[in-house]
């Protein structure tokens, strides 16, 4: 086993790296992305929606979600050097960041403040790359069945 991981030490190397970048991307939200959601959801005690910029808050969420599906495509390519995996990742995930906004959308403008854990747990999909913990264990497993 040991023999096994030096022989894979540049693709465990690439590997921390990536997941380095996904934690960079996490400790430099409020400095790089524009979230007045951020705040509310810490404040247990918060009931009304902070002002927000709709384009702005959209652009912002796109940008966050764009880079954490980057670094998250290059994670399933160093695992499983497979384009074709790519290329459906990459639909699904364009799919998936289509319905988190309608939902985000929809929850934010035509739901009152009793829904906010419904605000929440989508706005959790579109800002945290969730999708990939999902999709390592399914192709590996995947690849282990064929």
């Amino acid at each position: 086993m040991l023999q096994k991981l030096l022989n894979n030490k540049f693709k465990i190397t690439q590997l921390i790296f990536l997941i380095g970048l996904l934690a960079l991307v996490r400790i430099f939200e409020n400095e790089l992305f524009y979230d007045p959601f951020l705040d509310f959801f810490k404040n247990e005690n918060a009931s009304i929606y902070p002002e927000t910029e709709y384009k702005k808050l959209c652009l912002s969420l796109l940008f966050r979600y764009f880079l954490n599906t980057i670094i998250s495509l290059a994670i399933l390519y160093v695992i499983f050097k497979d384009l074709n995996l790519i290329k459906f990742v990459s639909v699904l995930y364009l799919l998936f960041f289509v319905l988190l906004i309608i939902g985000f959308y929809i929850v934010l403008n035509f739901l009152d403040e009793s829904h906010k854990m419904t605000l929440f747990y989508i706005r959790r999909f579109i800002i945290q790359p969730i999708f990939i913990l999902l999709f390592i264990p399914a192709f590996y497993f995947q690849k282990k069945s064929e």
